[in-house]
């Protein structure tokens, strides 16, 4: 009787604290709390924090067109990069993402998302200069073009996944509800999650595991299509797992969780909008489209911001538990995914994160959160 009355109490106690971790798949049953620690701050538009393998220092983008560092828990002075003369910077555009080659530490190989003067992406290759905490703007190699119809919905996100390629988030080129069709367009490369292999080739190779190589009137880069604009995507390494925020239009926005490898993924822009028909519904049919694994209204926010699946070591109770917020809202959220199913949803008691830009992660899978309103970038620690 005794033991069932405690396990009655945790779960009421579970229910009442956003900061009680479910039993299963990883992560402690004792009860955690979070705060925001400040890790730098009067910075011009923070939009993302990364780490090169292996290393101990934060490579923070601002929006204008510069990558700054902190190292040894200060903000350098000097950029790493200052690249603001070529960039057209305000609303979505700007220097939108960094991403640091796997072998960052012996071959010195970056690569920047950005959109140029005229609004149009560009992804650069980059290389470090003899001074470690210094890049070359010299050394700058074109490896992917895209025109971009509109001002809005620039996707921005570069990221290696495990698999060594480089992957490219698009949006479906802007204005509202895709009047140019590029989501359900497989011959555009907006719209599209891309797979490139910067290893080979010049400026890159099509991987042949991509789904549609060689089949006439599609791109080959594509790896996933369907997408509104997944300003953030994530990869869990431990699960395998590729998670996808994609921002919605006037009224849901998405997470889609699904396998790292399984290619070819409609996820369903512009026919649905998260789980529901955006099409008038006679076109609406949902045969072969991803539905989202979480969703949220326009009544809970207005715009998605994805983050990560926590994988750090000092908060062991969070390991697991998928990141992310509302860029208007400011509240930050997780959920873990296991076994195809979504569990421990909570809304975390932190401070709202004015203009809730961006999560980042460190080498060694700690997590941050960057705030556009205010130029500052916070690090997850554990609350007390």
């Amino acid at each position: 009787m005794g033991k069932h009355v405690s396990a009655l109490i945790h779960a009421i106690a579970c229910l009442l604290s956003v900061a009680c971790a479910d039993s299963t798949g990883g992560g402690s049953t004792a009860p955690v709390t979070l705060r925001l620690e400040t890790v730098a701050s009067g910075l011009n538009s923070p939009l993302y924090v990364v780490s090169p393998p292996n290393d101990n220092r934060l490579f923070i983008v601002e929006q204008p067109g510069r990558i700054r560092i902190v190292k040894n828990g200060q903000l350098l002075t000097t950029p790493f990069l200052d690249i603001r003369s070529k960039i057209a910077s305000g609303g979505e555009r700007g220097l939108l993402s960094v991403a640091f080659h796997p072998n960052y530490a012996t071959n010195g190989l970056f690569y920047v998302n950005y959109t140029n003067t005229n609004g149009d992406t560009h992804v650069e290759r980059y290389s470090v200069s003899s001074n470690a905490d210094v890049a070359d703007p010299a050394s700058a190699k074109l490896i992917l073009f895209v025109a971009q119809p509109f001002a809005n919905h620039n996707g921005g996100l570069v990221m290696f996944g495990p698999d060594g390629m480089l992957y490219i988030g698009m949006g479906d080129g802007g204005s509202g509800g895709d009047p140019q069709g590029n989501g359900q367009n497989r011959n555009t490369l907006l719209g599209d999650l891309l797979r490139i292999d910067v290893n080979n080739g010049d400026p890159y190779a099509i991987p042949s595991t991509n789904p549609f190589v060689g089949m006439a009137g599609m791109r080959g880069e594509i790896w996933a299509w369907g997408l509104r604009n997944p300003w953030r995507f994530a990869f869990d390494r431990s699960a395998g797992m590729l998670y996808i925020a994609d921002v919605g239009q006037n009224q849901w926005e998405e997470i889609n969780v699904q396998s790292a490898t399984q290619s070819g993924l409609n996820y369903g822009w512009n026919i649905m909008e998260g789980a529901h028909c955006y099409s008038p519904s006679s076109a609406c049919n949902q045969q072969n489209l991803v539905i989202p694994a979480v969703e949220y209204s326009h009544s809970d926010g207005c715009s998605l911001t994805g983050g990560f699946v926590y994988r750090g070591t000092k908060i062991p109770e969070l390991a697991g538990h998928y990141f992310y917020g509302d860029y208007c809202s400011g509240w930050i959220r997780s959920f873990r995914y296991d076994n195809g199913q979504v569990q421990d949803k909570r809304q975390w008691s932190l401070p709202t994160v004015g203009g809730l830009s961006s999560f980042g992660e460190d080498a060694v899978g700690e997590l941050y959160v960057t705030s556009l309103n205010d130029g500052t970038v916070y690090r997850f620690v554990r609350g007390g």
